[in-house]
């Protein structure tokens, strides 16, 4: 077992400790244990934020843009399953992660958590040490996967805005930039958004900030622009882009 020198820091423990703490949603309609798992996650290094049911969920994870959800499935006015369909039918929430806390322990209840998108289940009663347990692992994870997209979407980010320069400066003044038979494309609003910032070289971590968005949700909206437009790369894409004149 290795030990590090006086004075000199680990790297990781710095990155870590650097990291602002994940910042939780809790939802339940439960008073009692609404505070007792608030107080028991805020001990644990945590950011709590609860709700008293799902439409206040609703409410205040968008208010939030929490990095995980933890909510109770049978609550009033509108139960997990309603707050988790919003979640993912909206842009920004989309990715979060969302822990089910529930008092059903039937297979098919949580096979139905399953299905709707839910990322773990833990049935009441639950031990705090296990949620914890669950929570960070959950966190984790999501660290991984948006560490590992954003390594990959900055991969070789000079090589990308040169290449896109290069398109610009064929295209400019050609006749074939000024083709009149634009395709009969249809974007949403944020499909557009995120082609004009991939035609201005911008990569998927920095798309994500200026939309505040997430870089999965971003990731999603690239591949949607792939399949429309009948391209498998980025310089394709940027390329389709500017000769048919579907960005600035």
């Amino acid at each position: 077992m290795t030990s590090t020198p006086p004075g000199d820091a680990d790297p990781q423990s710095i990155e870590a400790s650097s990291r602002p703490a994940p910042r939780l949603l809790l939802v339940d309609d439960e008073p009692g244990l609404r505070t007792a798992v608030q107080a028991y996650l805020e001990d644990e290094g945590f950011q709590v934020t609860t709700a008293v049911d799902g439409l206040d969920g609703w409410e205040k994870a968008q208010q939030l843009m929490p990095d995980l959800v933890i909510s109770d499935v049978m609550m009033p006015r509108c139960d997990g399953y309603g707050l988790l369909e919003k979640m993912r039918g909206d842009e920004r929430l989309g990715g979060t992660p969302v822990i089910f806390l529930t008092a059903k322990g039937m297979t098919a209840d949580r096979t139905q958590g399953y299905v709707a998108g839910v990322d773990d289940y833990i049935p009441k009663p639950f031990d705090p040490d296990e949620l914890v347990a669950r929570v960070r692992n959950v966190v984790s994870r999501q660290d991984r996967l948006l560490t590992e997209a954003a390594r990959f979407a900055d991969a070789d980010v000079g090589q990308m805005a040169r290449q896109i320069n290069e398109i610009r400066s064929m295209l400019s003044g050609s006749a074939e930039a000024a083709a009149a038979d634009t395709p009969q494309l249809s974007f949403t609003p944020r499909e557009a958004s995120v082609l004009q910032l991939v035609a201005e070289g911008l990569m998927n971590k920095e798309i994500a900030r200026q939309l505040e968005t997430s870089i999965r949700n971003v990731e999603k909206y690239v591949s949607r622009l792939f399949i429309k437009t009948g391209t498998s790369s980025r310089t394709e894409l940027v390329r389709f882009a500017l000769q048919h004149r579907l960005v600035d």
